[in-house]
């Protein structure tokens, strides 16, 4: 690639320093989990595509070495080196100071996505080790850090100059630190999940991936041509489509667009928003505007055309939106996101520029493809009527029986009526159960015991999960009704429990009680994941009584294999095979005591994925769930 001055040392722009970030990893990447290890490697690409995107760089690669690390190589300009107006090396600063970077700079990047120093000096204080080697200016530099201090010194404040070369870029290799993370296992079909996402909303860039850890090393090279017209096809691989596949695009403001979309026969809604190449998990400010004038223009439309009579009431959005995959890509000058791991865009602007674009667009389309709109009003007609159908059918099996919460006398609510402090418990078997409602705090905790296995919802109609006892009670406890294909009826903010808590046994039996009831949220109520109401409880595996000292509850086998290495003398070791072998005393103090246990928040980052291996692990298709499961039994950690 061509050498470009204009990104140079006087481009970095230090905002404050780096500490905190190893002690509050999460406010960084929002997890300490395999999702907040494989954000590093994000990070670290999100910088590369910045630079593609400031029209420097056409190939990123990506490794996952055999020791542990990952590598992200580029061919963009590389990080400058050069002299900044601190004393020191521009690249020096960039991964030791937080907020040092060139997207700061608004001559440097137009838009970006990654905030180059914000990622890359969060990675490297997250990093055992991190080297980077740049190709700049004719020469190969190289740094190298430990945990985010570095470990070369520097001449005069400057880099060595290598050897020479012709080529520009940055690589970056770097070893996540096993005392931050739960894990240090990179997980590759996340990750290339995500590459192959980039790829497709930068039709230009080429992005390759290797997992270097396996026996037989196979390079798969992203490269998409159509664009998130291909991320569409892609998406609705093997699904009847109504028609075809839609592409708008505009600019307002300095604000561009991009949306593919396109209906299928199926009744279900995948919307995606994307923020400078950034996938926004939480949606934001970019799909209220399309999603709003989405539904404007269809109902303008079935008036205009007689479909709709003045009398009759407009089509609701979701009726609007059954059967519709669309992607929103925006890019944004100045995007403000909620959280540092970027998963809502907070623009008003946004809003109102897309929602211009959208009905710009929408209107310019289908004037001239009045089959198409009618394709999608017909979708539309026949959601609203089904809809109608069906909420007079859930109304009628939902209290066909007279009962206010549950129907087995099972449920033991709280007192508060206060939401947002009340909790709800669902415990596998009725002797944990029982245990349960001793141990708890009646005021805020209610206790729901399960007996055995719920219903496979993958499997199931719809008659047969609304005359299931079991669920019949937890949609009437939540109060928030549920939707589910042609249903639109579920309202979170009658939600009556601020945490939804499965609590189930460390065994194969609790880990596939467990799995059910997240298919049944997922399926039937998946804002309640969305907006973080679902949790898993963390009962401990052991309880250590040593001769001398204080007890301790350990909740893996790796904190056992610690308690062994660093604990001087001997203990009685008690093995919990099951949250009924405990009392109500230490079922409260382990798992229902805000203060003292531990939850486990569920969360959906790949909404295409979590779909696509919820329908392979619980459907009825068995040969892909078996290999499957072959193909990621190592990354187990269920104790058995």
């Amino acid at each position: 690639m061509p050498q470009d001055n204009s990104y140079g040392a006087e481009n970095i722009t230090v905002l404050e320093g780096l500490e905190a970030v190893r002690r509050r990893p999460g406010m960084y990447i929002g997890s300490v989990s395999t999702k907040g290890l494989n954000h590093l490697i994000y990070e670290i690409v999100d910088n590369s595509v910045d630079e593609h995107l400031a029209g420097h760089c056409d190939r990123i690669n990506v490794y996952l070495e055999k020791d542990g690390s990952a590598t992200i190589e580029d061919n963009g300009r590389g990080i400058p080196v050069e002299m900044h107006e601190k004393g020191i090396s521009a690249e020096r600063l960039v991964f030791t100071t937080l907020h040092a970077g060139g997207k700061f700079d608004d001559s440097a990047y137009k838009t970006s996505g990654g905030l180059h120093g914000v990622g890359s000096s969060v990675v490297n204080a997250l990093s055992t080790h991190l080297k980077v080697t740049i190709k700049r200016n004719g020469h190969v530099y190289e740094d190298e850090y430990e945990r985010g201090i570095p470990v070369r010194e520097l001449k005069n404040g400057l880099l060595e100059e290598g050897p020479k070369t012709n080529k520009t870029g940055t690589t970056i290799n770097f070893t996540p630190d096993g005392e931050i993370f739960e894990k240090t296992v990179f997980k590759a079909e996340d990750v290339k999940s995500r590459l192959h996402e980039t790829a497709y909303l930068n039709p230009n860039l080429t992005i390759y991936f290797e997992d270097r850890r396996k026996d037989e090393v196979v390079g798969i090279t992203y490269h998409e041509e159509e664009g998130i017209r291909g991320f569409i096809k892609d998406i609705n691989k093997g699904k009847e489509s109504v028609c075809d596949i839609t592409f708008l695009k505009g600019e307002i403001d300095g604000i561009e667009a991009e949306i593919a979309f396109q209906y299928i026969n199926e009744f279900q809604e995948v919307v995606l928003g994307f923020c400078n190449n950034i996938y926004n998990a939480e949606g934001g400010t970019h799909i209220t505007g399309f999603k709003t004038a989405l539904t404007t223009v269809i109902n303008s439309y079935a008036k205009s055309l007689g479909i709709l009579k003045d009398k009759d009431a407009n089509f609701t959005g979701a009726d609007v939106r059954n059967g519709l995959t669309a992607i929103v890509s925006i890019k944004h000058p100045d995007p403000r996101f909620e959280g540092q791991t970027k998963t809502k865009l907070d623009n008003q602007d946004a809003a109102k520029v897309i929602g211009k674009i959208s009905t710009d667009e929408l209107t310019r389309f289908f004037d001239r493809n009045l089959d198409s709109l009618k394709a999608v009003i017909s979708c539309a007609e026949r959601a609203a009527k089904i809809r109608k159908n069906e909420e007079k059918t859930k109304t009628n099996m939902l209290t066909k029986q007279k009962f206010s919460f549950d129907s087995n006398g099972k449920l033991a609510n709280c007192i508060s009526k206060d939401a947002s402090k009340c909790e709800i418990f669902i415990v596998e078997g009725d002797s944990a159960g029982g245990s349960a409602k001793m141990a708890r705090n009646r005021e805020f905790q209610a206790i729901f015991p399960i007996r055995g296995k719920i219903l496979n919802v993958e499997k199931a109609s719809m008659d047969k999960v609304l005359a299931n006892a079991e669920i019949k009670t937890m949609i009437n406890a939540f109060g928030c009704g549920f939707s589910e294909g042609y249903g639109n009826d579920f309202d979170i903010s009658k939600l009556r429990y601020d945490k939804i808590v499965i609590m189930a046994d460390a065994d194969v039996d609790g880990a596939h009680i467990s799995t059910l009831l997240l298919t049944f949220f997922y399926r039937f109520m998946p804002d309640l994941i969305s907006e973080g109401h679902v949790y898993i409880a963390m009962p401990p595996l052991y309880k250590v009584i040593p001769s001398r000292g204080k007890e301790e509850y350990l909740y893996d086998d790796a904190a056992l294999s610690n308690y062994r290495k660093t604990h001087k003398g001997q203990f009685t070791l008690q093995r919990y095979k099951g949250l009924g072998e405990m009392d109500a005393e230490q079922l409260w103090e382990t798992t229902l005591n805000p203060d003292t246990r531990l939850l486990k928040l569920v969360s959906i980052e790949d909404p295409i994925m979590a779909s696509d291996t919820t329908e392979l692990l619980m459907g009825s298709d068995v040969p892909p769930r078996k290999a499957f499961i072959h193909e990621n039994a190592t990354e187990a950690m269920l104790d058995i």
